[in-house]
């Protein structure tokens, strides 16, 4: 569940019971584990997770449940939930360990104090069946956004080495991979221990054989001028940004804790438009804050239409217990998110149509990935994140092609 952080560490489980000498179950009847590696940004999050583990308990009720994750880490009384095995975050990527030592009677809890590790968990993905692999550079967040439960799930921000993630760049590209994608729980505080930064990383990143590479989410505060500067007379990079805005409000961005103001991201976007031709500019927003009235809801929905952007990703704000923003006072009714995130829904289709249209009579370069067993065509990918659909009777998977996007399909 979740995020392509925790996609990654979904992977890293399967890896490590695959060496272990476990083999996957043909369906849920028959497995010995089942094992849910949960999210917990939201409430909804945390509910599915205890749905999916009550349905299964019904088709299975043999198999020993493996609860991990972000719910797991945060979830207030552990003995409670239906599982056998209760694994933290940090305790997940040793799962084999963590199986042999179970004792078939006993309820196994393993929830370490995620503030108390400070170093990052290195396990490196070796079986890869994506076109796109994610490599995960860093882990954790030391923000406090008063809305937040992840550095509760995840800890303070700790960093993979350079030399560890710049192996694993150049591993990916011998093998034949084209494109990276670098991810975290916020890249954008990659290298602050040993006195570097993202900037500093994309550089070596820059001299790797990968033909292309794509960032995770960032602040605007960490949109840089340099970063800007360095990005946009890559040949590598791919012009796709995702912004964690969440609010184009001053007052609604300061009761979040989020330290940059309305102008501030607006003037990053602008320069983010200034520097590349077309670039794929996505966002978070989260409705229905606390305190957000009607009129503050409008001068985000304002600024977002000027911004131009191609993609907004909205969702209505979640208590999180735990957080400052869960005992705020003001808190928005239910039915008003909803229809403010329907809201900017409507905007962002409105928005990622007009960014269709200007890219249609351009020539982009488009990297293959899944072919559809219903038409045969095949499934691509633009460089500013748009989808291009092609029908061929050669194997275009993994293959690099430079196509006329008026001649095809996109999305």
């Amino acid at each position: 569940m979740g995020c392509k952080t925790n996609h990654i560490e979904g992977q890293l489980i399967y890896q490590e019971l695959e060496k272990g000498g476990y083999t996957p179950a043909k369906c849920e009847q028959e497995c010995d584990f089942f094992i849910l590696n949960t999210c917990s940004v939201t409430s909804h999050a945390d509910n599915q997770a205890l749905y999916i583990l009550k349905q299964f308990k019904i088709k299975n009720p043999n198999a020993k449940i493996v609860l991990t994750g972000c719910f797991a880490q945060t979830v207030q009384n552990p003995e409670d939930i239906n599982a056998d095995i209760i694994l933290g975050n940090n305790e997940k990527l040793d799962i084999v360990q963590h199986l042999e030592n179970y004792a078939d009677s006993a309820k196994k809890i393993e929830v370490e104090n995620i503030f108390n590790i400070k170093e990052f968990h290195h396990k490196n993905l070796e079986f890869l069946n994506t076109t796109r692999p994610s490599i995960k550079i860093q882990e954790g967040c030391s923000n406090r956004c008063s809305y937040c439960i992840i550095p509760y799930a995840r800890g303070n921000s700790r960093s993979d080495s350079e030399e560890n993630i710049i192996n694993q760049v150049n591993l990916l590209a011998n093998k034949g991979y084209k494109e990276v994608v670098i991810v975290g729980i916020h890249i954008g505080e990659w290298g602050k221990e040993f006195n570097k930064n993202l900037l500093d990383l994309l550089k070596k990143i820059e001299d790797t054989g990968i033909s292309r590479y794509r960032l995770g989410s960032l602040y605007v505060t960490e949109i840089t001028d340099d970063m800007i500067e360095f990005l946009s007379h890559s040949e590598k990079f791919c012009p796709h940004f995702h912004l964690s805005l969440q609010s184009l409000c001053n007052k609604t961005l300061k009761n979040m804790n989020r330290f940059y103001t309305k102008e501030y991201a607006k003037n990053v976007i602008n320069s983010l438009h200034g520097a590349f031709t077309l670039p794929y500019l996505g966002c978070d927003i989260i409705t229905g804050f606390p305190n957000e009235t009607e009129e503050d809801f409008l001068e985000t929905y304002e600024a977002l239409k000027e911004t131009k952007l191609s993609f907004i990703h909205s969702f209505p704000y979640s208590k999180r217990k735990g957080t400052p923003a869960y005992n705020m006072p003001n808190q928005v009714y239910e039915h008003i998110k909803k229809e403010r995130t329907k809201t900017l829904i409507s905007l962002s289709n409105s928005l990622h149509t007009v960014f269709l249209e200007s890219n249609k009579n351009t020539v982009q370069e488009v990297l293959f990935q899944k072919k559809s067993k219903k038409n045969g065509k095949y499934m691509g990918i633009t460089k500013n994140y748009i989808k291009v659909f092609k029908y061929s009777e050669n194997n275009l998977w993994n293959t690099i092609e430079k196509l006329p996007l008026s001649e095809y399909e996109i999305e």
